[in-house]
């Protein structure tokens, strides 16, 4: 029993000497050897990992996400385990839930898309701020309205009263892409300016759809006759049927019809992580533009098997 006690015992100290070992090197160094010790089943080096994360958050975070972003999907699965011990918040995990999920809805989609950047970001305010707006544009609403008029009040309350604009010399800046940053600073790209009125209109119970026209994506309405598209990116301007394939002439497009259908949501947010692989590259930022060019390859691969099905 005392062999046993004291073998038991051996074990233990020389498992605090392999962690302290590990653990005792440079800050620099510090991530690297935890990622050795990533698939340790041992208790106390899992312990010690756990340890060493939480007297580092900011870091720790970082180190995970890099883990969940990249090609080892073992590596992954283990660092998803130490984000749910820790009780920190996997956003990027999220993400890719939501994208294998196929339950696509924009708003939350869109959300889940800046928390990957921003993951302290809590989409409450936000939400509050589009339900403002929307108030503000109910109170300007005497039924029975024209789609064009409802539209035209949208655009007085988004452009004219709230000053909502397209990005112009910082076009390529990725904040552009971020929907509540769109919603603080006032400004952003074709696509999130789209879908900030796609999310007003629905509020108010008024149908559009999104529009991916190759280099500007736009609103249609197809509730008359004859649809019509709303440019956001150019302050709300409507466009007839004859102006849209005016604007395809010059954009080569060989099916200029299919262009002007409604994409869905999946398209939708995948082409707004498209947009983030491009401007991150600008940025010098490879590492994030990795990141959404992943988010791109998984909705491509959920979208293939979709199609078998």
């Amino acid at each position: 029993m005392e062999i046993a006690l004291n073998l038991s015992r051996f074990l233990a100290e020389s498992l605090e000497t392999r962690v302290y070992e590990i653990m005792n090197v440079s800050e620099e160094r510090i991530f690297k050897s935890l990622k050795v010790l990533m698939d340790d089943e041992s208790p106390l080096v899992r312990k010690a990992v756990l340890e060493q994360l939480k007297n580092q958050p900011v870091q720790g975070k970082q180190f995970l996400r890099e883990i969940l972003s990249g090609e080892d999907p073992l590596l992954a699965r283990y660092a998803q385990e130490i984000n749910r011990s820790l009780g920190w918040v996997d956003v990027i995990g999220d993400f890719l839930d939501f994208i294998g999920s196929q339950r696509y809805e924009l708003e939350t989609g869109w959300f889940l898309l800046d928390r990957t950047v921003y993951p302290e970001f809590e989409p409450a305010e936000a939400t509050l701020l589009m339900d403002k707006l929307s108030d503000r544009v109910r109170e300007l609403v005497t039924p029975p309205l024209r789609p064009r008029q409802t539209c035209s009040i949208i655009n007085r309350v988004l452009f004219h009263e709230h000053g909502f604009r397209g990005a112009g010399k910082n076009f390529e800046d990725p904040e552009n892409s971020f929907l509540h940053r769109v919603l603080e600073r006032k400004q952003g790209l074709p696509i999130t300016l789209s879908v900030l009125y796609l999310l007003i209109a629905r509020r108010i119970g008024f149908e559009l759809e999104p529009i991916g026209l190759p280099g500007r994506f736009m609103v249609g309405c197809f509730k008359e006759d004859r649809p019509f598209y709303v440019d956001a990116w150019s302050g709300g301007k409507i466009l007839e049927l004859e102006q849209m394939e005016n604007f395809l002439e010059h954009s080569s497009v060989e099916d200029s019809g299919s262009a002007l259908l409604p994409v869905t949501i999946g398209e939708t947010l995948s082409r707004g992580c498209r947009n983030l692989v491009h401007h991150f590259l600008l940025a010098k930022d490879s590492e994030k533009s990795n990141l959404f060019s992943g988010f791109v390859q998984e909705f491509e691969r959920v979208q293939r098997l979709a199609s078998n099905a």
